[in-house]
Parts: C-alpha cells; structure tokens; sequence
C-alpha cells in the first residue's frame, strides 16, 4: 500500500472516531469548551505544520515510511505498556 494512502485512511479512522466521540460528550454536556479549542487550535496548527514536513519528506525516498513506521511502533509500544499495568 502506498505510504499517501496509509495516511489518509489512518486519519479517516481517526477522524471518525474523534468526530462521534465528540458529538456524543457534547451532546452530554461533558465538554470544557475552552479546553476544546484550545485542542481545535493546536490541531489545526500540528496538521498545517505536518503537511509541509510530509511535502518536505515526500522528496527523500523512504524518510516517510520509516516516520510513519516509527509513530505506530511507538503507538503500540505506548497501547501494549498502558495494558500491561492494568492486567
């Protein structure tokens, strides 16, 4: 699969997932407003900045598999050690 869509349907995933949670503590009225724009802010900054370092990545063959591959590893190393504690 090429690393372009890996991404994209990583992000989906997220998106989904992040945009029914949302609605769901919204509509419970669970949300401090002020730290979710605050998140908003902070989300739209990291994705602006991540696009340019994709483009800047995109023109060395192969740094941005090796990225990509580094931030899941990471993730699952992170899943797998909050897991172990609650066994």
């Amino acid at each position: 699969m090429p690393i372009g869509i890996a991404v994209g349907s990583s992000l989906v995933a997220v998106a989904a997932f992040g945009f029914t949670t949302s609605v769901n503590y919204a509509a419970s009225g669970l949300v401090d407003w002020s730290l979710a724009a605050f998140f908003l802010v902070g989300g739209a900054a990291g994705g602006y900045l991540g696009a340019r370092l994709s483009k800047n990545l995109a023109s060395k063959r192969g740094v941005l598999n090796i990225v990509f591959a580094i931030v899941i590893f990471a993730t699952a190393a992170y899943m797998l050690v909050r897991s172990w504690g609650s066994m």
